[in-house]
């Protein structure tokens, strides 16, 4: 099976068989991220329809350093969150309106300027850029040497922040020596892919800090850059060999690893869907709906 991915030119030009390739293709894997977190299925139809409405809206704004699938995925979370506080906002009072204000306050310095906080703001964008580029480098070459123990080792201590001790004892390495080994190694090496990837050095310091973690809030963290781009994801045809039980050795233990252990929210809805898809006739109605209202976006974004 195939990974299909869209034509993202067709897709800015509002092209409609394109925009309708996508809901066929991708509308199975939300609907079974949904399915998990909105109850109501009329509501879960509606966020899914929410979602591909407001990728047509911001496809010009579309980052090629993500995905089209993680594109898609952000904005069906918002929608997902968007209507869980809708709900919640039913049945819980509001906090007083001076509540929000010491929140807001901690977001800026009192010394910090428009021009300053947008600088800063650019840098930290483009340091995340970076090391989410650099630890999707290493995982991929990680997989290609087959070094399957190692990626989860990494994956465990670097995206789901587990202890030493807790990871030499999940895989059976000799102590939490051979651990520190194995982290030691990775980051000399992404400190190598960050040198390749920036050649200039600009963003090497800020890249440092992450990766040490030393500091109490560094302005971008490994583990957030590592979900955010879903770096250690497998590919949707490794997701349906080991759904199909014909994914076995060192591909099929990390993919265990990854859904059951680390519980990736994204490759589970994969799962689910694909676990689902002779149940395919139930999405009918619902990307003839989504179809049409589609349609009718796009006509208004061509007409312009």
């Amino acid at each position: 099976m195939s990974d299909w991915t869209p034509d993202i030119e067709r897709l800015r030009r509002f092209d409609d068989q394109e925009w309708l390739a996508v809901e066929r293709n991708y509308a199975g894997r939300l609907m079974a991220y949904v399915h998990k977190r909105v109850p109501d299925r009329t509501a879960r139809e509606d966020v899914v329809q929410e979602t591909f409405l407001g990728a047509v809206r911001g496809i010009g704004d579309f980052d090629p350093v993500f995905t089209f699938e993680q594109y898609l995925f952000g904005i069906c979370k918002n929608r997902t969150i968007d209507w869980l506080r809708r709900q919640r906002a039913i049945v819980i009072q509001p906090r007083g309106e001076h509540e929000d204000v010491p929140i807001l306050e901690s977001l800026f310095q009192d010394d910090e300027t428009p021009s300053g906080i947008v600088r800063q703001d650019d840098l930290r964008r483009a340091g995340e850029e970076l090391l989410i580029g650099i630890l999707r480098d290493w995982v991929q070459e990680t997989w290609r040497e087959g070094e399957f123990t190692r990626l989860m080792v990494i994956e465990a201590l670097f995206s789901a922040e587990w202890r030493n001790r807790d990871t030499w004892e999940r895989f059976g390495l000799r102590d939490e020596t051979a651990v520190a080994g194995i982290k030691f190694r990775a980051l000399k090496r992404l400190r190598e892919l960050a040198v390749a990837r920036d050649p200039r050095r600009n963003l090497l310091p800020l890249l440092a800090v992450a990766l040490a973690d030393e500091e109490d809030r560094p302005a971008i963290r490994v583990p957030v850059a590592w979900k955010k781009g879903r770096v250690s994801c497998p590919a949707r045809h490794w997701v349906a060999r080991h759904v199909a039980g014909a994914l076995d050795g060192g591909p099929g233990e990390y993919v265990r690893f990854h859904l059951d252990e680390l519980c990736c929210e994204w490759c589970q809805a994969n799962a689910d869907d694909l676990r689902r898809l002779e149940e395919e006739a139930e999405l009918e109605p619902l990307l003839e709906r989504m179809g049409q209202s589609t349609l009718q976006l796009l006509r208004s974004r061509t007409s312009k």
